[in-house]
């Protein structure tokens, strides 16, 4: 080998060595100048920081709910110090012709009708669904539905969203998974303060928004009207009365 060779064979290798050892390309955290790239904040993550705020909370609110074609509702919660709770529903019963409470104890959930003459009727064990026909899904808002919201093995699509109109509070929309086959939380936006209150809900029944001072809670809920045996009332209007055979209404259906 010639001297030549040799030194041009000697300069390739230096070369190839400073390249290999050098500054390493930038990897998927930098910019080509080296600037790190923030990480990209976690939705579900911030709404789940919240919700389990929300959780630990004790309070009495009331919201206001608005359903499309419908006046405004009002919609009052308690949820006590013992953790019962009750959620006081204007029109929660009888297609919005009949205000009822739900109501969470120990021995057993109720349907109370506000009025009254009304009655409690017990429809459930305590922590258990209501039948649907009687079902006006509002109270899943603050209480099951935040387990929901905080459990990482529950398929939900998270995703911030534009601030609902009435609150500044952080609102972030959410999906239940396409492949439950028993949704376990209606689709809708949810919007929390900092302290963990909800301020707004937008969601297939209606629009919930917060209104006036948040108070602080009873020690226990206690039920609106006495517990009676009779029938819970359901959501939908009821039928039209029967005409009598003389082409009056019949005077035992229900108006």
């Amino acid at each position: 080998m010639t001297t030549g060779t040799a030194l041009a064979a000697l300069t390739a290798l230096l070369l190839a060595g400073c390249s290999s050892s050098g500054t390493p390309a930038p990897d998927a955290t930098t910019t080509p100048a080296g600037t790190p790239v923030a990480a990209q904040p976690d939705p579900r993550g911030l709404l789940a920081a919240r919700v389990a705020v929300a959780k630990d909370q004790r309070y009495v609110a009331a919201y206001t709910l608005t359903v499309q074609g419908k006046g405004p509702r009002s919609v009052l919660v308690s949820v006590a110090t013992d953790r019962t709770w009750r959620v006081d529903i204007q029109g929660g019963a009888l297609g919005g012709t009949a205000d009822v409470a739900i109501a969470s104890r120990p021995e057993g959930m109720y349907q109370c009708q506000i009025n009254p003459s009304g009655q409690c009727v017990r429809v459930a064990a305590a922590g258990k669904k209501l039948p649907a026909a009687i079902d006006p899904r509002i109270q899943y808002v603050f209480v099951s539905w935040l387990d929901v919201l905080l459990d990482r093995q529950v398929p939900l699509s998270v995703a911030s969203a534009e601030p609902l109109a009435g609150t500044s509070a952080p609102c972030f929309a959410v999906e239940p998974g396409v492949t439950a086959i028993a949704p376990p939380i209606d689709p809708g936006t949810f919007c929390y303060s900092d302290k963990g209150i909800l301020t707004a809900a937008k969601l297939p029944f209606g629009q919930l928004m917060l209104t006036g001072e948040v108070v602080a809670p009873p020690d226990t809920i206690s039920l609106p009207a006495p517990v009676g045996d009779g029938s819970a009332l359901g959501t939908a209007t009821p039928p039209p009365p029967k005409p009598s055979a003389s082409g009056a209404p019949s005077a035992k259906a229900v108006g």
